[in-house]
């Protein structure tokens, strides 16, 4: 065989094997896009029903009922793509903006209440909702990070700015829902928080 021959032939088992590579990373990289498509849809698989299910399985807090209805009325739940942690991101911005309302409508009544006593109370409801407020941000920075556990702490610390609050009112003679002031607000923080902390710890 001539040189001339030796080289076409180098050449052709050259081109041949260059055209197998390039179909093998034409399908390898097919095969990664099919991947990440179907991690995706799996990561997105996860309903509010079944999320707000297992929260009030194993959180006594969380009321199937008013969970699924909580995070159903917000638009944000039916865009979410990142299934548990997308979730548990929602819930934990609620409950934020949640403390932050309930401490927002408390200061304006406060500034009309003319009893001193009162006004003692608002400010300690004040002070409650504020750090809550301050938690669930910083729980949110971990959220995003992926750091449950710190997430978790923050949360549950949290947590406690309703109970204290209703009991900064104790005393009264009306024990009953109207004696407190901005009561739903109040005790739905609450509910907020506990779903917070039950999607949060799913999603570690």
């Amino acid at each position: 065989m001539t040189m001339q021959s030796w080289s076409l032939l180098y050449c052709l088992l050259f081109l041949l094997l260059v055209s197998r590579s390039g179909v093998a990373q034409t399908m390898e990289t097919e095969m990664v896009a099919a991947d990440e498509e179907l991690s995706s849809c799996a990561i997105g698989a996860v309903s509010v029903e079944d999320a707000c299910r297992g929260a009030s399985e194993t959180h006594y807090g969380v009321a199937y009922d008013h969970c699924v209805s909580s995070l159903g009325a917000d638009p944000r739940s039916k865009d979410n793509d990142q299934g548990m942690h997308g979730l548990a991101l929602l819930a934990t911005r609620m409950a934020a903006d949640h403390a932050a309302a309930t401490e927002s409508k408390m200061d304006d009544l406060s500034e009309l209440e003319p009893a001193e006593h009162a006004r003692a109370r608002y400010a300690h409801c004040l002070e409650q909702y504020g750090t809550a407020a301050d938690l669930l941000r910083d729980a949110l920075d971990n959220l995003k990070a992926r750091i449950y556990g710190k997430a978790m702490e923050q949360i549950a610390a949290a947590m406690g700015a309703s109970e204290s609050c209703e009991d900064a009112w104790n005393g009264l003679e009306d024990q009953s829902s109207s004696s407190i002031p901005v009561a739903e607000h109040d005790r739905e923080y609450g509910r907020m928080a506990h779903i917070a902390l039950g999607f949060t710890h799913a999603a570690a």
